[in-house]
Order: structure tokens, then sequence, then C-alpha cells
């Protein structure tokens, strides 16, 4: 039971945390942010001052909805946002100027522009925007004249103004990626030495806080992989950044066996948490390999800051991490139960995950690891 300071403090440090982890969404999206509100702007003057639409409502909407915030599969969506723009005021035109504009109207042609986006992609995105240009045809914006096709031209604008300027104004195609990454390993490296704390003081708080942790951190892999997609992009049509193409294949083939190591690591926290909550007593040796994996993560979190020629390289990275997959050897768990034994195989597959994140061959960095009687641990599928 915490005491009112303790509570005061904790609630304290928890609202920090809070903030800063605001700051840092907001500092990772400010650029997005300027692209979405300079293409929301252009956009616009291009549909009505160029053009010479007097109500191009469709031009920055679909600017805004083809930059996103997400970074990542942007053509894609500026492809689906026009198709899905052009569904939904042709079946709005179509159905409004025969039916006119009521409730059961509203209803039928919604259902009708989504049912077609499905059949025609399925994508979030084309169904959405099919939807509520639909609506917005059949309340706000009703049909004349020429203007299905006028709008469809303003959806149009909007998404290659999208385009270019993802293409004018890039994110760094490798830099957000390395440094998602980067966190996820960061939560990897503390979860672990809190999980190893927890084991050695048999405090199950501990390590149900650092199983918590982890376990929170899919949203984050997620945003990685859509990062990795959106700089494949940025390289594709921004001549800026064609020169990136190696690197970032190089942190691409990372997000797989970092997906596998954070999975790796949940388990062995779950275990943990089992052994402590049965009072069960770990070998203080493979407590301290635990602890050891957990400063090697900080090593390979530091090599995907890094830039080219500083260190840690991935040379030196995967150097730590043999280290610790040598002292990985099965006398840690001579005698012990099953969650010992769990916990030791879990090591050796971070270790091993981990490796590859540091490019080494999965079947390499198996043959690295000292033998054991039984056969090499097997990832659980979860």
């Amino acid at each position: 039971m915490l005491d009112p300071d303790s509570r005061v403090g904790v609630a304290r440090d928890s609202g920090v945390n809070r903030v800063r982890r605001s700051w840092a969404r907001l500092r990772l999206s400010a650029l997005p942010i300027v692209q979405c509100a300079l293409g929301a702007a252009l956009a616009w003057f291009v549909a009505h001052t160029v053009i010479g639409h007097v109500q191009p409502f469709f031009a920055p909407t679909a600017a805004v909805v083809s930059i996103g915030i997400s970074f990542g599969a942007r053509i894609k969506r500026s492809v689906e946002l026009v198709v899905g723009v052009a569904v939904g005021i042709g079946i709005g035109d179509l159905f409004i100027s025969n039916a006119g504009t009521g409730v059961w109207q509203i209803a039928l042609v919604v259902a009708v522009a989504m049912a077609l986006a499905v059949f025609l992609d399925g994508g979030s995105v084309i169904t959405m925007q099919a939807a509520g240009s639909a609506v917005l045809v059949a309340t706000l914006l009703p049909p004349s004249a020429g203007a299905g096709f006028s709008r469809m031209i303003d959806a149009l604008v909007g998404g290659l103004v999208g385009v270019v300027m993802v293409a004018a104004i890039p994110l760094h195609p490798v830099r957000r990626a390395r440094e998602q990454a980067a966190e996820i390993l960061a939560v990897m490296g503390k979860s672990l030495s809190e999980g190893a704390d927890g084991l050695l003081e048999q405090d199950r708080d501990k390590v149900r806080k650092a199983l918590d942790a982890v376990r929170a951190t899919q949203s984050q892999i997620d945003s990685l992989r859509s990062s990795l997609e959106g700089g494949r992009e940025v390289i594709r049509i921004s001549p800026l950044y064609w020169n990136w193409r190696d690197r970032l294949e190089r942190v691409r083939a990372t997000a797989d066996p970092l997906d596998n190591a954070m999975r790796n690591t949940r388990v062995l926290l779950r275990r943990s948490l089992t052994l402590v909550n049965n009072d069960e007593i770990l070998d203080p040796r493979l407590i301290d390999e635990v602890e050891r994996l957990a400063d090697a993560v900080e090593v390979v979190r530091k090599m995907m800051l890094a830039d080219p020629g500083e260190q840690p390289d991935q040379a030196e990275a995967a150097r730590v991490l043999r280290s610790v997959g040598r002292a990985a050897r099965p006398e840690l768990v001579a005698g012990a139960g099953l969650s010992a034994h769990v916990i030791f195989a879990q090591t050796r597959s971070i270790v091993v995950d981990l490796m590859q994140v540091c490019g080494v061959k999965r079947i390499s960095a198996i043959a690295l690891l000292p033998s054991t009687v039984a056969n090499p641990p097997v990832r659980p599928v979860l």
C-alpha cells in the first residue's frame, strides 16, 4: 500500500510521462501537419483560382486525406480517395436527381455507395469517401448540371497536390523509422531490466509493470511498418532521397525480427510473472543473464540511431549480443522447473532475433549459441 506522498509522486511521474509522450507524438507529426496545411491551401488555390470552380470543397479535402498523418501508402490513398469521391458523387447525383432528398433517400444513397465501393476495392478510404461524398451530395451540395464532373476534378486535383507536397517537402524516408525502432527497443530494454529486478526481488508488481509495457508496443510496431512503407513511397517520388534506397531496405529487414523479439520478451515476462506468483526461485546467474540482455538491447537501440560510420555499428552490437548468447548455457537451468526453462529459452530466442536486427542471418545466429541437451528453443505460437 503506497503512502499519500508516494501516490502523489507516482501520479506526478505519470503525468510528466504522458506530456513527454504527447510532445514526442507532436514532434513526429509536425512535418505531416505542415504538409496537410500547405496542401489544402494549394489544392483550393488550384481548383478555385486556376481552374475556376466556385466551391471546390473536395480539392482541399482530398489533399488532406491523401497526405494524412500516418506516413504510409499515400499514393494508394490518393487513388482510393478519387475513386471513392467519384463513386459517391455518381451515386448521389443519380439517386438524388431522380428521388429527391429525404430520410430514406440518404439511407439508400449511403448504402449503395458503400456497397459499390466495397465491391470495387474494399479499402477503408474508398468506402468512407464514397459514403461521405454521397451524404454531401444528398444534403449540402445538391446535384446540378456539370457538378459531378467538377467535383471529381477537384478530388483529382487534391490527390495530385497531396503527392506533390510529399515529393516537394518530404519526410526523411529512414530517420522516422529508425527513431520508432529505437523507441520500441527502449521499451524492451527497460522492461527486461525491470523484469530482472522483479525476479531478483520476487516483486510481482515490477514484473507485471514490465509485462504491461511490452504488451502496449504493438501499435508502435504497426506504426514502424507504416513508416517503412511511407519511406518507400518517398524514395519513389522524391529525387532528394533516391540514394537512400539501400539504407531503407536494411531498416526494413529489421521489422520482422524486432517484432519477434518483442513477442519473445512478452513470453519471457509472462512466464517470469508466473514464476514469482508461484514463489519459485530462479538461479541468480539466469537473472544476471536477463539483465545483461537488457544492456545489450540498449546497445542495439543506439546502433539503430547511429548514422553510417558511427558507433555502435551492426558489428559492435552483434558482438555484445554474442557475448550474452555464449553465456546462456544449459547449466543455468540444470534441475530447474518449467518456468526457468522457458525464461532460458526465450532469452536465447531474443538474442537470435536481435542478432538478425544487426544483420546476422538467423541460421548463423543460432549456430553461435551454446548447444543444449534438448532441442533448440522454438518460438511459441502466441
